[in-house]
């Protein structure tokens, strides 16, 4: 009886020491504890997340290692199944299931806040060792595993002060999010770096983040950052240390210069500038045409642009594909030759200036940030030009002029007169930038007298003091003028419809 007694129990003792055990491990996910007698892994599955999505792994030995990224703090479940060797198969069974639910392990920095003294590197402290460091290069993350597991890591100082992105693990299989770090130099006022970092183009929605050595409210004291010049968007707090701009609608403008500005006392690494690539000629040039400025249509190749204030931004900086084409088959040829897509030139800046006009905007021929706002708002709401286009042709040598519009000429070489040899009306080709339907006219005249007069009708300047204008002479066709462009009062009244701002004039 004592020895079925002592039998019964010694099989007990052999099956309750036949289970496996799966524990976490200092290097792999985790590893497997063999039962007495011994045992070979059979299968292990490993699966993480709500859904429990699959976490591929192998086995090295009693290991158990992920055979992809795993992100660091993830919780992953895992089932292994172990194969019992025949000699005791018979007594607990040919397999033992063991299960285990782990935490991939998370380091985290001391401080996101670096004070660094002199032409230190910057020195980050983490609460454990980590393993695996990814930092940005070149606005690209590049992982770096480190020869041994360490709670100090050091970085390049590109820069006095400044903001990157850091991510570490405690174990080469894992992976990490990006996060902000920033860096001051040393000194007890505070101080603040912007990402963008200053001088860095802007997009015209790019949002600046300011991250202060201290918590935003002792650094700021109750004041806020200033954007300038003005520009409709929002301020944000992020965390205790950082607060971000973000501008909305048509953002800081196409070709802007932005600065911000800080309450007295707080330092901004860096000049606080930032420029906005202006929008490209090309661009422009399509927009005038599409709206009626230019003697040209526009067609796009494809779908074009969308009609969001996002894709119209977009597109000023980078055009689409199309094609130009002259709308009127009698266009002048030297009207024509004034044309050249994607470059600056007088027909563009004649049609900016046009468009400046129509719009309440100073015309001064350059597509600044509030003539490119107009641009795309006119785009956007359909706005198109109702006047067409001119051109007024003057020939000095025959004493001439011509007045074409939107394909016809309105006024064939009806003569005029020109300056004298003295006061030469000045050859080349300017747009109007001046008008008055009467106004007076002074100055000296070449013998060194003065003169004014008063009641000049239909004036349009286009180049310094030289006009179209209306003026009384005795007779037309020959040089009389001090530099302008005379024609009877019948005449000039015909023309000056006909030329607003930004009409080019040709001195031939």
């Amino acid at each position: 009886m004592l020895a079925v007694i002592i039998a019964v129990a010694a099989g007990a003792l052999v099956v309750s020491s036949s289970h496996a055990t799966v524990v976490p491990d200092g290097a792999a996910l985790a590893r497997i504890q063999m039962p007495t007698g011994g045992g070979t892994i059979d299968r292990v599955s490993a699966v993480t997340g709500a859904n429990s999505r699959s976490v591929p792994v192998n086995t090295r030995g009693d290991t158990i290692w992920p055979t992809r990224l795993v992100p660091a703090g993830a919780k992953i479940t895992i089932d292994a199944t172990i194969k019992r060797p025949g000699w005791i198969s018979w007594l607990a069974g040919s397999t033992d299931t063991v299960h285990i639910t782990v935490t991939a392990p998370a380091a985290s920095l001391r401080s996101h806040y670096v004070t660094v003294r002199g032409s230190a590197p910057v020195t980050l402290h983490f609460k454990a060792p980590v393993a695996v460091v990814v930092t940005e290069v070149g606005g690209r993350p590049h992982r770096r595993v480190l020869a041994s597991p360490t709670t100090t890591v050091t970085l390049p100082r590109t820069a006095a002060a400044g903001t990157t992105s850091i991510a570490a693990a405690p174990r080469t299989w894992e992976s990490a999010r990006m996060s902000p770090i920033s860096w001051f130099p040393a000194g007890a006022g505070a101080s603040a770096v912007a990402s963008p970092a200053p001088g860095t183009p802007l997009t015209p929605d790019t949002p600046i983040t300011l991250t202060f050595n201290k918590p935003v409210a002792k650094a700021l004291n109750g004041a806020h950052p200033v954007i300038s010049p003005q520009v409709q968007g929002s301020w944000q707090t992020l965390g205790s240390h950082s607060v971000r701009f973000t501008p909305t609608g048509y953002g800081y403008g196409l070709g802007a210069k932005i600065t911000v500005g800080l309450p007295s006392g707080v330092h901004l690494a860096g000049s606080p500038v930032w420029r906005v690539p202006a929008g490209s000629t090309l661009r422009a040039q399509q927009i005038l045409a599409l709206l009626g400025y230019l003697p040209l249509s526009f067609h796009y190749q494809g779908a074009g642009v969308g009609l969001t204030t996002g894709d119209q931004l977009a597109a000023a900086v980078k055009p689409p594909a199309g094609s130009f084409h002259w709308k009127w088959s009698n266009t002048p040829s030297s009207l024509k030759s004034f044309w050249s897509p994607g470059a600056d030139g007088t027909m563009t800046r004649g049609a900016v200036m046009a468009f400046e006009s129509d719009h309440g905007l100073t015309a001064d021929g350059d597509a600044g940030p509030q003539t490119w706002k107009a641009l795309i708002s006119a785009v956007l709401g359909g706005h198109h030009s109702t006047f067409g286009y001119s051109y007024v042709s003057v020939s000095v040598p025959d004493q001439r002029l011509t007045l074409w519009h939107n394909g016809h000429d309105v006024i064939s070489s009806t003569p005029v007169n020109t300056g004298i040899p003295s006061a030469p009306t000045a050859t080349g080709t300017y747009p109007v930038y001046e008008r008055f339907t009467t106004t007076t006219m002074s100055g000296t005249n070449p013998d060194g007298s003065h003169y004014h007069d008063t009641g000049i009708p239909w004036v349009s300047y286009f180049n310094g003091g030289d006009a179209l204008h209306g003026f009384t002479r005795a007779s037309y066709g020959s040089p009389q003028s001090l530099g302008c462009v005379e024609m009877p009062f019948n005449v000039a009244g015909q023309v000056y419809p006909y030329t607003p701002i930004g009409t080019l004039v040709h001195v031939a």
